[in-house]
């Protein structure tokens, strides 16, 4: 298998790749590396071949993780991209850049509490079940306008965007990624604050290419980097 900083340069050729025929700068598309179930001495060395930003999914391996003494003293952004539930946002809340699955009102009322608690301003999107796949975690499309209504007022947390992941089909995943950015688009027509509304986390190692042709601004990686799991 290739190295790691191999694997890396390869998608950023295929980001660069994929932004040039979408008429898009490579630069509005930021890989974040899956590194859950891999070991630090792995993220060492993404970090090392240039990484910075890294997605966690469970709390405690995150917590261990983050605190490994080959890690703790580099700054790394580490993204939280699994599914939260709201005891344990606790545990991370002033340790993320970015959470990416708030999947319910009553999630971000904790994330939003412990912020206030913290004194800090959390960045946060919101997760949507774009494919209607039941054993998925997101809100359904037709929730988001009306659920947004109630987090734009909660304090000390930011909505940046929607993430989504979609079906293993590329023709439906192609759809299900234009329906988050019609999605995003319809929630900046309602926000006060549209320039904050930027984000669309989408697209995995088996269909980043056209989660790019169709906006993604943030990119999920993890095979394609360190090899299955």
């Amino acid at each position: 298998m290739a190295s790691i900083a191999v694997n890396i340069r390869d998608i950023h050729e295929q980001i660069k790749a994929a932004c040039l025929s979408a008429g898009r700068e490579s630069e509005t598309v930021r890989l974040i590396a899956v590194s859950k179930t891999k070991p630090a001495s792995l993220v060492k060395e993404a970090f090392d071949a240039g990484q910075v930003a890294f997605g966690e999914s469970y709390v405690q391996e995150f917590l261990d993780k983050s605190q490994d003494p080959l890690l703790d003293r580099i700054p790394i952004e580490w993204h939280f991209i699994g599914h939260l539930q709201s005891n344990k946002v606790r545990f991370i809340i002033d340790k993320v850049t970015l959470v990416h699955g708030i999947d319910r009102i009553s999630t971000a009322e904790e994330l939003s509490k412990r912020a206030v608690q913290h004194n800090i301003q959390v960045d946060y999107l919101l997760e949507v079940n774009t494919s209607g796949e039941t054993s998925k975690y997101g809100m359904q499309p037709d929730e988001i306008a009306a659920a947004a209504e109630t987090l734009f007022r909660m304090p000390n947390i930011t909505l940046r965007g929607l993430m989504t992941i979609a079906s293993p089909d590329r023709v439906k995943a192609r759809e299900e990624f234009r329906n988050l950015r019609l999605l995003l688009d319809s929630l900046k027509k309602i926000s006060s604050n549209p320039e904050k509304l930027t984000e669309l986390s989408m697209g995995m190692s088996s269909d980043f290419e056209d989660a790019i042709h169709e906006g993604a601004t943030m990119i999920r990686i993890g095979s394609a980097i360190f090899g299955w799991r």
